[in-house]
């Protein structure tokens, strides 16, 4: 693999090993924003529990998915972009913040790229 190649996967990594992460640790603390606000009404009305609880749920999801990219790249590049695409999905579907899934979207390819660049014998 090239200089630069591995630059960009290496950046890449650490952008889609990091932010999940940090998104992750935020549901618990709501630093960033009140994360249970991206719950539509309908979705957050059928769950079994408080919408902040499944935050944190998918608080731990992130937080797993970030270590997995920093330590099973491949692998967790393809987690990091399939959430990325539920989350978009979830949000599509619900017609609100329309904006955050089409950048959800564009992050999902960003880390399919990752995915990618991160098999063998890739150039």
């Amino acid at each position: 693999m090239n200089a630069n190649v591995q630059f960009v996967r290496d950046l890449l990594k650490y952008t889609f090993g990091l932010v999940p992460i940090v998104a992750g640790l935020d549901k618990f603390t709501n630093l960033l924003t009140n994360w249970s606000q991206y719950l539509s009404d309908g979705f957050a009305s059928m769950l079994p529990f408080e919408a902040a609880t499944f935050m944190m749920i998918v608080g731990v999801v992130e937080i797993v998915a970030g270590v997995l990219v920093l330590t099973k790249t491949k692998i967790g590049a393809y987690v990091v972009s399939a959430w990325l695409v539920a989350i978009a999905l979830t949000l599509i579907f619900s017609w609100s913040y329309v904006d955050v899934a089409v950048r959800d979207l564009v992050m999902a390819i960003g880390a399919f790229s990752l995915a990618k660049l991160s098999e063998p014998n890739s150039n």
